[in-house]
């Protein structure tokens, strides 16, 4: 599937700054698949699918995670997080894409995985800091991107987790296990 198309299936199924956040993701994903190594391809199609779901009805959204083969255990959690595997199952279900690396970046573009690979990171980063985010340490975190994409991931997680506890809110046991799972492969290095 070539970009145009692809973008004009998102386009579909968000509305306007939705959509603008997603360019975004997807330039911001370009930049750091050249700079990693990371097949451009794969990371445009991530990026530009990572939030397909997103304005889907919550109740749909939950609907989906019950009905299917998704961890049940999401639906404890922050529904902000459900969006990321809702959408990587319609994306293979609706649009077609088979492809394992593009879905599971998309599935875990908001918790992490214990597993990361240069994709999956790339996707993360990039949606945490395309140029139309606005939030206290974001230059810091696109700094970081460029010299070293596990740094930024770790700033990102622990802004994640910070954020959550200051609202008071669970936080996914996922991205507890990116964190030390990123700790563990810097402290191996």
């Amino acid at each position: 599937m070539n970009r145009e198309n692809a973008l004009h299936i998102v386009k579909q199924q968000m509305h306007e700054k939705r959509y603008t956040h997603t360019i975004g993701v997807m330039e911001t994903a370009i930049e750091l698949a050249k700079l990693y190594g990371v097949d451009e391809k794969k990371a445009e199609m991530a990026a530009i699918f990572h939030d397909y779901a997103k304005c889907r009805a919550i109740s749909e959204m939950e609907e989906i995670i019950k009905r299917e083969d998704l961890p049940k255990d999401l639906l404890c959690y922050n529904k902000e997080l459900w969006h990321a595997p809702v959408g990587a199952y319609l994306v293979e279900k609706e649009v077609g894409i088979t492809d394992s690396e593009i879905l599971q970046a998309i599935t875990y573009h908001t918790s992490g995985h214990e597993n990361m690979t240069m994709l999956d990171k790339v996707i993360y980063v990039a949606d945490y800091i395309e140029p139309g985010r606005k939030f206290p340490g974001v230059e810091e975190a696109r700094k970081l991107a460029y010299t070293d994409i596990n740094q930024a991931l770790l700033f990102a997680l622990k802004k994640t987790i910070q954020f959550l506890m200051e609202k008071n809110q669970m936080i996914y046991p996922l991205t507890f296990q990116t964190y030390n799972a990123v700790i563990k492969e810097e402290m191996s290095k």
